[in-house]
């Protein structure tokens, strides 16, 4: 028999907004978009989410977060200085207007890129980074595809027209969220609105209307070009949810953001994060022939759970238990599991694992412990 507890998780609404009665009337202008939220990876609204398009500067995602992971690795600081190529300053298009063998900071050249998209600041960056463009590229590919993004070639780190250079909604997805889950201090550049480099004499203006306009707006990347149209990756949180709406191919600049909103307003109105635990402490679990009598159990793996705000409210937790264990129990061995579910679907199982390993008794502890009991008994 196991030990079963269960219990009524109360949890309160996340906001008050009122829910879309169905998904699929979201009103998006786009040839792709996706809403995923940042914490489970979980999509919560998707059309043509795999369709490979163009993803214009979106494309500098990729370049930030190499970039922030060797910076977050040690192995390049915002202090250093970042040399300007010839070839970085031909880029063209968006650009902060580099001249050849300008000197700058890794900081400075990763705000211009973040705020303003500026290719002049991206290759520069990716030259420093890989020794050359090619080089980065290589590496671009080669984090895609540890990513999983399998809809995707990256053929330069600016997002610059170029045959070949596509990824899909999906895929911007997963690489943003790799980005601001695993390197929340790019928040510093991607929040900015206005800001200056060269010692003030040279504005910059953030592409992203969001962060001045939408409640809670976090980043992330714009980019648009003739074949790519309008393109945004935009990130926002709200109580603790942060949401990524991605939106290709928008007709108009209005539209993208109007519809990354529209994303956006959706995701925080009708879904909300909640915390599985536990209801009471776990009671530790008696082991036979063991040189501990008990184990304690404990929670393994992450307790976050996604639902839409009706099944959150409506959350119970059930704790299954061995009423026993025989030694040796190993640490982290499986001694039970907690089960999260709302109005009778299970939402979640998580399992309960041994804290710490309990070595089963040698035969002469056994007999040790036999004649103990035995004379104390007397």
């Amino acid at each position: 028999m196991k030990k079963i507890v269960t219990c009524l998780l109360a949890f309160t609404l996340l906001l008050t907004l009122a829910v879309p009665a169905r998904a699929e009337s979201l009103a998006v202008e786009a040839g792709a978009c996706l809403l995923m939220e940042k914490t489970t990876g979980q999509v919560l609204y998707a059309v043509n989410e795999h369709q490979q398009l163009e993803p214009a500067s979106v494309t500098k995602i990729m370049t930030v977060l190499l970039v922030m992971e060797a910076i977050d690795s040690g192995t390049l600081n915002y202090d250093d200085m970042v040399t300007a190529s010839a070839y970085a300053c031909s880029m063209g298009g968006s650009q902060i207007w580099l001249k050849e063998n300008e000197q700058m900071t890794v900081e400075d050249m990763l705000k211009a890129v973040c705020v303003a998209s500026a290719n002049d600041c991206s290759v520069a960056l990716a030259e420093h980074l890989a020794g050359s463009a090619d080089a980065f590229v290589e590496k671009m590919n080669q984090r895609a595809g540890e990513l999983g993004m399998n809809d995707t070639n990256f053929l330069n780190p600016t997002g610059l027209p170029a045959q070949g250079h596509v990824t899909s909604a999906y895929d911007i997805a997963l690489m943003s969220r790799e980005l601001i889950l695993r390197h929340p201090d790019v928040r510093r550049f991607t929040t900015i609105w206005m800001d200056t480099l060269r010692n003030g004499e040279f504005g910059l203006n953030n592409t992203n209307k969001l962060i001045r306009y939408y409640q809670g707006a976090t980043g992330l990347k714009t980019g648009s070009t003739d074949g790519a149209l309008y393109c945004l990756s935009a990130t926002a949180e709200r109580d603790g949810m942060e949401l990524i709406a991605v939106i290709l191919k928008a007709p108009t600049s209005t539209q993208r953001f109007e519809s990354a909103k529209t994303l956006l307003n959706y995701g925080f109105a009708a879904y909300a994060l909640a915390e599985a635990q536990p209801p009471q402490p776990l009671t530790p679990i008696p082991v036979e022939l063991g040189d501990a009598p008990f184990v304690t159990p404990k929670l393994e793996g992450d307790p976050t759970i996604l639902a839409s705000k009706e099944k959150v409210n409506a959350m119970e937790t059930t704790v299954e238990l061995e009423e026993s264990l025989c030694a040796p129990v190993e640490a982290g061995q499986q001694v039970g599991r907690l089960i999260v579910t709302s109005n009778g679907e299970v939402l979640s199982e998580l399992p309960l694992v041994a804290e710490e390993t309990v070595a089963r008794l040698t035969y002469w502890q056994i007999l040790e412990r036999c004649l103990r009991t035995a004379f104390m008994g007397g």
